[in-house]
């Protein structure tokens, strides 16, 4: 029987906060609600804004392909 505990997960380092293309209201909104999240300390809301601008983010990328 094992009574160790399992090694610690390796984490990478955090993204780079994504940078929206100009122009677009949508991505323009979530970096103000990421802002008001990272100014009241609600990391989490800071990396939910994240995780939408990149898929936002994502479309527009391709539309310019």
């Amino acid at each position: 029987m094992r009574t160790d505990m399992e090694p610690a997960p390796a984490l990478g380092l955090p993204l780079h906060e994504p940078q929206p293309p100009a122009g677009c209201d949508v991505c323009a909104s979530l970096v103000r609600q990421r802002a008001t999240a990272a100014a009241a300390g609600d990391l989490s809301q800071v990396s939910d804004c994240n995780v939408e601008i990149r898929a936002h983010t994502d479309p527009h990328q391709r539309r310019q392909s």
